[in-house]
């Protein structure tokens, strides 16, 4: 009997195989799979048996081999649809995610190079070093992150609707045409929408975590950048003045955030910033004036052939810078080593200068530009390392408003109250004039004189 069930099912088979293989590569490709009943205790048991006729490596058998052979697997069938089912879901989940992924990436990088975020960042550097001008013996870390954030929020703004107004110029120049609007990487109207959310909401943020005054100034900064410096570029050469004065206000933002004012010692890094952009773009423009012809803007640069007047006026600012130091020191802003720093600081960048103003040269063009991007951070650093806590302007002006409170204080009786003499227990002790405290300008470093008799107050 085994052996009548054993060469039926086998005929039956060669029937089933040889009749469904169709070519050579079929027979290569699918083994036969045999059902052997066995008959035990009138049960029958079937047992499969294959790849009796397989020529490649073994394998299990497929949904596909038992359709193609005649031959049914019901488990398996339903456990195949279900695996091509979690696949294809997970398939669709994997497209999706990588579709989000890149979407991120392409519009992050935009954005990036909308907001230009290495000069964004250079624009909160300088806000923050005012901020810690500003802020006296004690720094508020808290106000000095809001401020920051929202400085680089609306530095952002204003760079973004700059490349916005000058689109088609920036497709004109080799330096600007790789950019995202002139390369249709993203539209303008996502880049005003863009530049629109993150202006508001910069100075939103200034106005409610820092005070009123630094989100005017932040306001009245973009407009001034986006709306009449960057159209003037088009226009006058006058625009490289008006954009340094854009580049000053950050610094003073900062101070003003701190110290909820505008004073006279708060002026010392915006004059730094404004008189040290002068030669900086003038270097720029004088490497990239091919490429600003082209793009149809009117630079200084452009209408000095010999390059005589850009290196006049570049080394003109440098010597502006030489004072600040000084004034730095003498107003009680920083020590007296800042005063010796920045002047060799501001003596190296005139020596740049110098060298460019006698031989024209782009070599001499770049070693000025390089020793202004070197220039500025040092200062900043120098300013932030020797500042002095409590600076002698607000000491004399604490000091004086005592002096007038201690003054009007009138009495019943009408008298004058005025203080008691004061009694020096130690003897030898002189009481100085108060002139031996003041700094002895233009001189400094001079010792206060003395004097040897004492005075009575």
């Amino acid at each position: 009997m085994w052996r009548n069930s054993s060469s039926l099912c086998s005929k039956r088979a060669k029937v089933l195989f040889f009749s469904n293989s169709s070519s050579k590569s079929s027979l290569l490709n699918y083994s036969p799979v045999f059902h052997i009943t066995v008959h035990n205790n009138a049960l029958e048991r079937p047992l499969i048996i294959s790849q009796l006729y397989s020529s490649s490596i073994p394998r299990s058998p497929s949904i596909t081999d038992s359709v193609k052979l005649g031959l049914r697997f019901p488990s398996l069938s339903r456990t195949g649809a279900a695996s091509s089912t979690a696949a294809v879901h997970a398939a669709s989940s994997s497209s999706l995610a990588r579709d989000v992924v890149a979407a991120v990436s392409h519009y992050g990088r935009c954005y990036w190079e909308l907001s230009k975020a290495r000069l964004s960042m250079l624009v909160v550097a300088t806000s923050g070093t005012g901020y810690i001008l500003g802020s006296g013996h004690a720094i508020d870390f808290s106000g000095l992150y809001w401020t920051c954030a929202g400085t680089m929020m609306v530095a952002a703004a204003a760079n973004s609707l700059n490349q916005v107004f000058e689109v088609n110029n920036d497709a004109k120049m080799k330096r600007t045409e790789r950019r995202p609007l002139p390369s249709g990487r993203i539209s303008v109207r996502h880049a005003v929408t863009w530049a629109s959310s993150v202006g508001v909401a910069g100075t939103a943020l200034l106005a409610c975590k820092a005070n009123m005054l630094a989100a005017g100034l932040a306001a009245s900064n973009l407009v001034l950048y986006a709306f009449v410096y960057t159209p003037l570029k088009q226009i006058h050469p006058v625009n490289t003045w008006v954009g340094a004065v854009v580049g000053a206000v950050p610094p003073l933002l900062g101070w003003a955030a701190a110290s909820g004012e505008i004073s006279l010692t708060g002026m010392i890094l915006p004059a730094a910033l404004y008189f040290w952009q002068i030669p900086h773009f003038m270097a720029l423009a004088y490497l990239c004036r091919n490429d600003y012809a082209a793009g149809g803007f009117k630079m200084f640069s452009l209408a000095d052939p010999s390059g005589k007047r850009t290196a006049s006026v570049a080394l003109r600012n440098c010597l502006y810078l030489l004072p600040l130091g000084y004034l730095a020191y003498d107003w009680g802003v920083t020590s007296g080593w800042f005063c010796v720093e920045s002047s060799l600081l501001t003596l190296a960048i005139c020596a740049s200068a110098l060298s460019f103003y006698f031989e024209r040269t782009t070599k001499n063009a770049r070693r000025m530009f390089h020793a202004s991007l070197l220039y500025l951070p040092v200062f900043m650093s120098g300013l932030v390392f020797h500042r002095l806590y409590d600076n002698w302007q607000h000491c004399r002006e604490h000091d004086m408003a005592k002096e007038m409170d201690s003054s009007t204080c009138m009495p019943k009786d009408g008298n004058v109250s005025r203080p008691k003499k004061q009694e020096h227990s130690v003897v030898g002790t002189s009481v100085r004039s108060p002139v031996g405290y003041a700094s002895v300008a233009p001189f400094p470093f001079l010792p206060a004189p003395s004097y040897g008799t004492s005075y009575n107050l």
